[in-house]
Formats: structure tokens, sequence, C-alpha cells
């Protein structure tokens, strides 16, 4: 026997009533009537994030947006001193600047040194703090933070007391390793006036200075190396050795990449060491593009000039850590 239910509207007493916005548009009036309020709400949010961030955003668009933008138009230019009190006055020169770059036997002679350093010092400096990291993980047990605090102690000096402790150390005359040479009857070279020695001698200061900011990072990482790793490794009969290249060695892999691009970074933009020890001498032989630019910008005023030189750097700079990062990134996976 079939059934029939009643429809709302065959119930007794009850009308339906369409209210006002209901059906399909209802979903739209509810956003209509919530989606402001909620993104007024979140603007109000938002207020005190943006006004902690205020000081910040100042100072980068005054100190390093605006010189930047500014400085690429100044490469176009012949900017000089004349053209300070008046900086439209400067003569649009399209890119003379740069095409005369290249042609530049000091430039040539600054990038070649400078290219010199990095391929020599960053080796260097990263075997350095890895072998430095290694020892202090391992071999070092009660006085660990003694030797931390020695080998960071570089990095946080300031580069006038480091020059004036290599100078004494490399000084012909009265310095230290004279001395030790005169002690079994050798006489000490020049480094720092020879041609030869002076840049192989600011690499080593360089590496010296530098080595504690690599230790530290790879000693971070070492400590993050789960020690059952190890353990298995030498249940497997692993000797020190193996387990450094088939353990330690790929999963530092990201601290070893992290480590050579801020190296070479660091590196590519040299200008304390050889301003403070040597400015640039003997001959050029110590001449770096960052001493040259700043030669160019603040010696001889011709910024424009300057300004094409920074950008060269700069080009080179990118072009050298997409190379780091493609090359080491691959093997992180």
């Amino acid at each position: 026997m079939a059934t029939t239910t009643p429809s709302r509207r065959g119930v007794p007493g009850r009308t339906a009533q369409v209210r006002p916005g209901a059906g399909a548009g209802a979903g739209a009036g509810s956003h209509g009537t919530h989606g402001p309020r909620r993104r007024d709400r979140l603007s109000v949010q938002n207020v005190p994030g943006w006004l902690f961030s205020t000081p910040f955003l100042v100072l980068f668009l005054t100190f390093m947006a605006v010189p930047i933008v500014a400085t690429f138009v100044m490469s176009f230019t012949d900017f000089g001193l004349r053209n300070v009190a008046d900086p439209f006055s400067a003569e649009f020169t399209g890119v003379k600047n740069y095409t005369e770059l290249f042609a530049d036997e000091r430039f040539l002679t600054a990038l070649f040194n400078t290219t010199y350093f990095v391929v020599l010092g960053v080796p260097l400096t990263v075997g350095a703090g890895l072998l430095a990291a290694v020892l202090l993980n391992r071999g070092v047990g009660r006085l660990r933070t003694v030797f931390r605090v020695g080998f960071y102690a570089p990095v946080v000096t300031s580069i006038v007391a480091v020059a004036v402790v290599w100078r004494f150390v490399l000084d012909p005359a009265d310095g230290l390793i004279s001395g030790l040479a005169a002690e079994v009857g050798l006489t000490s070279p020049d480094f720092l006036g020879s041609k030869v020695l002076a840049m192989p001698s600011l690499i080593v200061m360089a590496v010296w200075r530098n080595l504690g900011t690599a230790m530290v990072l790879f000693l971070a990482g070492l400590q993050g190396i789960p020690a059952e790793v190890r353990e298995a490794a030498r249940l497997d009969g692993a000797g020190i050795w193996q387990e450094f290249r088939s353990i330690t060695v790929p999963l530092l892999r990201p601290t070893m990449l992290y480590v050579s691009v801020m190296t070479t970074i660091g590196f590519l933009n040299v200008f304390e060491e050889p301003f403070v020890m040597t400015e640039g001498g003997p001959d050029n032989a110590t001449l770096t593009v960052s001493l040259d630019m700043y030669d160019q910008g603040f010696k001889f005023f011709h910024m424009g000039y300057a300004s094409a030189m920074a950008y060269v750097l700069f080009t080179v700079i990118l072009a050298v850590t997409l190379l780091q990062l493609r090359l080491l990134k691959d093997k992180t996976k």
C-alpha cells in the first residue's frame, strides 16, 4: 500500500515563506557581508607588522635600493666630481664605460689578481675550515670551546689590528719570520714587497682570518650527522678515511655548498687586505677589482666608470654563484 508524504506546503498551519536573499543569492550575500569585514580585520592585524618593519624599509630604500638604481644609471654616464652639485648635468655615454673596461690594462690586471685570489683562497679556506672542524669534533675534548674561540677570534678582530700583526710577522727587517730565519742563518724575503710573494702572503692572511667562519659552519654540520650512521659504518668495518669519504662528506654537501658560495662571494669582493697591507702594490701585484673600483671612484673621481666596474663585478659574482649552485646542488639531492 503506497504512502504519501505531505509536502511542506501541505502541512496544516505552516506557510512557506521565502526570506529575502535566500537561495543562490544567500551565499553571495553572506560573502558580500563578511568579505569586507574580514579584509578590514586582516588589514588592522597587519598594521603592527608594517610599523615594526618601517624602519628597515626606510633604511633599505635610502641606503640600498636607491643607491643601487642610481649607480646603475650612473654607469651609463660620464658622472664625475663636476656633476656632484648637479647630477642631471652628467652626459649619457651609453655602454662606453663597459667597453673601455675590457680595454683597460689596469682593470684586467685587477680582474686577474681577484681570480687568482679566489682560485687559491677559497679551496684553502674551505679545506682548512673542514679540517679544523673535524679535529675539534673528534680529537679535542676538554678544551674544545677554547679552540673554537681561538679559531674564530680573527673573524671578529678589526682588520687594522690584523694588519698590524701580519706586518710585524712579515716584516723583512724586524719581523717574526725574519727573526726565526736569522736564528738558523737564513735571510727572510720581503713578502709584501715582492711581486711574486705579495699576493700569496695576502691569501695566507685571508685564509687565517676567514677559516673560523667555515669551521663553525662545518662543526654545526658535523654535529647534525646522526651517531647511528657512524656506528653502522664502523660495524661494517669502515676505517676513518672511508667513514669520512663515504659518510661525512656526502652528508656535509649542503653545508659545503653554503660555505663555498659565501666564501667565494667574500673573496671576489676582497678589499680590506690589499687596501690596508699593500695598497695594491707592488706594481699592481695585489690590485683587486674592489680596490680598483675604490680608486676610480674616490681617488680619480671617475664615478660613472667605477659604477660600471661595480656592475661587472656583480655580474661575475652572480655567474660564479649560479655555477656553484648548479654544480653542487645536484649532488645534495
